[in-house]
């Protein structure tokens, strides 16, 4: 068995996961990507979305993240995002209404980067439950 990535996730204000890995998967500004042990070092940055975390006991933990970057090396991986927040964190009701609330927008406008951080706190909460 290959050796366990070791993966920290950290919002602003909180580590929100920290543990060992066997593949992160989550979507960058180039696309969604995939790491397992041995990976190439990488920084890329983050796009508004989900970070799907599979640990070496075949737990699943998912959470949203507002975009921020993430780096990998040497079997490590540092997810760093200004927002983050686990799926078993996020009501689905609340999330879906605040999600119809930003799609309205303010009059006119409506703030595309709120409406995909919103459509990612959904993504994760229905993957939890």
């Amino acid at each position: 068995m290959a050796d366990p990535l070791h993966v920290e996730l950290v919002a602003a204000d909180r580590t929100v996961w920290s543990g060992e890995a066997s593949i992160v998967i989550t979507r960058t500004a180039d696309g969604d990507i995939g790491v397992l042990s041995g990976h190439a070092p990488l920084l890329a940055v983050l796009a508004e979305g989900t970070v799907e975390i599979r640990t070496p006991d075949g737990d699943y933990v998912v959470a949203a993240v507002d975009g921020g970057f993430l780096s990998v090396a040497n079997n490590r991986i540092s997810i760093l995002a200004e927002n983050g927040e686990l799926a078993s964190e996020i009501n689905v009701a609340e999330a879906k209404s605040e999600l119809e609330r930003v799609r309205a927008g303010d009059g006119d406008e409506v703030d595309e980067a709120a409406v995909r951080a919103a459509e990612a706190r959904v993504r994760a909460a229905e993957k939890a439950s």
